[in-house]
């Protein structure tokens, strides 16, 4: 049998099927683990790695100011009286002086510019005092972060999910059926656990959200009401990390089924105003290659594409409501065409 005659006995192998159209080809690919929640935990590890390389110093995200501080143990803190006592630095220079913790912090060595020099009266030109300068709005500066009741309840153990350890990436082990939930309990809690920033929490909350969407269908649409103060609480911590989380998310909610779009249209309100102050938060690199680009960390790109999927799946009136609480040159533009400008 020749080299021919065995090609045609070979069945033809079927192509690769591409992503579906609209969806990231990460979330696409079934047998792969690598999903938006995941890419979190590679990004902490890789800022590890960098930040240790550089400073010596391994990231933590415990030791972010702006999140709530973590439970002394899994039954929460200890009563004050059970821990140790704090040592002051008074106390501290007490020990090694021999002076009593009142006159350790009595005494206090002058610096220079401090003092007056042991004059009662001068003739010098008095010192002009230094104008400060206009305080800064801080409108997009990092804000404290809530406690999540997401945070409460899987302290708690009401949430029936764990997390699933795998050679390729975590996953969560879900102890009950998806479809089974009451999206009206469970969704609002898992959509208040976007806005955490440490593992498991962070982890747990975000690939449970796009679980839920991909299972719910018409079960999600009810509950919209109820999602609107834990977007809008994850949005009002301006961290661009969170923001980009949450605005995939948003995407991810008005595809899942359809007439999501047109209910979310009444609380563009609560939701749009965040966006004016990021939308100019694009990588300006001219002609160089943004190799990051498919991590999709881009507020500026984010927010142009979440407002485009907006627009296309709120109906006739999403359009004029993005108008009235969105600017950009480009809506104004489109605005003044459509309304006879």
């Amino acid at each position: 049998m020749g080299f021919d005659q065995m090609e045609t006995n070979q069945a033809p192998q079927e192509a690769p099927q591409a992503p579906a159209p609209g969806k990231d080809a990460t979330m696409a690919i079934a047998g792969n683990k690598y999903t938006a929640a995941n890419d979190l935990m590679f990004e902490d590890c890789l800022r590890s790695i960098i930040q240790k390389a550089k400073t010596g110093k391994t990231y933590s995200s415990y030791k972010n100011q702006f999140c709530p501080k973590p439970k002394q143990s899994p039954f929460g803190d200890f009563p004050p009286e059970y821990l140790p006592p704090k040592s002051s630095i008074a106390s501290t220079e007490a020990e090694k002086t021999g002076m009593s913790p009142e006159a350790a912090k009595m005494k206090k060595t002058v610096k220079k510019g401090e003092g007056i020099g042991g004059k009662t009266a001068s003739l010098l030109p008095k010192k002009e005092i230094p104008i400060p300068p206009a305080p800064k709005a801080g409108a997009a500066l990092k804000r404290k972060i809530p406690v999540s009741e997401f945070r409460k309840f899987y302290d708690r153990g009401d949430l029936p999910i764990c997390v699933k350890h795998t050679g390729s990436g975590c996953t969560i082990y879900w102890k009950a059926k998806i479809a089974d939930l009451d999206y009206h309990h469970y969704l609002p809690k898992f959509f208040d656990g976007i806005r955490e920033k440490q593992d498991p929490y962070r982890f747990l909350a975000i690939q449970g959200v796009f679980d839920m969407l991909e299972q719910g269908g018409a079960k999600v649409i009810p509950v919209i009401p109820q999602l609107i103060i834990p977007i809008k609480t994850a949005l009002n911590a301006r961290d661009p990390e969170v923001i980009a989380i949450t605005l995939k998310i948003l995407q991810k909610l008005v595809t899942c089924a359809n007439y999501v779009g047109e209910a979310l249209v009444p609380y563009y309100r609560q939701i749009l105003p965040i966006f004016n102050l990021y939308k100019m938060n694009n990588v300006n690199i001219g002609d160089k290659i943004d190799y990051g680009q498919r991590k999709k960390l881009n507020l500026g790109e984010l927010i142009q594409e979440t407002l485009e999927l907006f627009e296309q799946t709120g109906g006739d009136d999403a359009f004029i409501n993005i108008c009235l609480l969105y600017t950009s040159d480009a809506a104004d533009e489109r605005s003044s065409v459509d309304l006879g400008g």
